[in-house]
């Protein structure tokens, strides 16, 4: 029993003097118990060796860019994903792929221009997501519908185009009010009867010209090719009718005149 009990105590001092290898932490970064600190060191892109046991990452005051691909290669436990003022243009439709346990996602303060819902069909666990002073004249709800736990939305200090385009938009926003934070905040760039007009303001009657002319660009540009088209097409058709009629006429009265021949030379 003793020799049992001094192995054990052997084994104990190895491990004291040679501990478990702890796991990678970029160069640029503090990490600490999960939390990965990359705040403002002038990193141009994601670090790479990421360990798999993070759960918050704080990539702020940075300048990336872009979110490529694949960004974040196994962070199965990763809750909390922090990227403000960066200068983030783009976000790939993979680059999120593997964070379905994200629940807070912070991407304000960027030159986002453009969203698409397939960007965000990972994240099935968000809760927060802040969108607030970027680049978005206007949103896609299929891109809020995309995130089935989402509670609580920042959309503030967008350039909004208060258009006809705006309307799908301000329909999701007008039904799902109490997940929206700081409403006051959002605000139309443009046209410019309407700049500094609350977003939330708008009512159904605020589109109703929306509906009666719902025609889109596309529309306007099918009816003026098709227009010309159909024009020059009936001229075509009238010119072959109208050869088809002389030409039966002329074949009509030569089979006449044939007829009538034999008549001629009796007499």
């Amino acid at each position: 029993m003793g020799s049992w009990r001094g192995l054990g105590t052997w084994i104990t001092c190895l491990f004291l003097l040679h501990p478990l290898p702890s796991p990678a932490c970029p160069a640029a970064c503090h990490c600490s118990l999960g939390d990965v600190d990359c705040t403002e060191h002038d990193l141009h892109e994601v670090p790479h060796n990421l360990s798999a046991n993070t759960s918050t990452l704080w990539l702020g005051y940075n300048f990336i860019t872009a979110l490529r691909p694949g960004s974040f290669p196994f962070l199965p436990v990763l809750l909390r994903l922090s990227l403000p003022h960066n200068h983030l243009g783009t976000i790939h439709s993979q680059a999120l792929v593997g964070l379905g346990e994200l629940q807070e996602l912070d991407l304000s303060n960027n030159y986002l221009t453009v969203l698409t819902s397939e960007t965000f069909l990972p994240l099935i666990s968000l809760v927060t997501l802040n969108l607030g002073s970027n680049r978005l004249g206007e949103l896609e709800p299929r891109v809020l519908y995309a995130l089935p736990q989402l509670q609580a939305l920042f959309l503030h200090s967008n350039p909004w185009v208060c258009t006809c385009s705006i309307q799908p938009l301000w329909y999701w926003l007008s039904h799902n009010k109490e997940k929206i934070k700081e409403k006051s905040l959002l605000l139309c760039t443009s046209p410019e009867q309407l700049i500094n007009y609350p977003v939330m303001a708008f009512t159904n009657e605020s589109f109703r010209q929306c509906q009666e002319n719902s025609l889109r660009a596309q529309d306007y540009a099918f009816f003026l090719l098709i227009g010309p088209f159909c024009f020059l097409a009936s001229i075509f058709l009238c010119i072959f009718m109208g050869s088809i009629t002389v030409v039966c006429h002329n074949l009509h009265k030569q089979s006449h005149s044939w007829k009538r021949s034999p008549v001629c030379r009796w007499h």
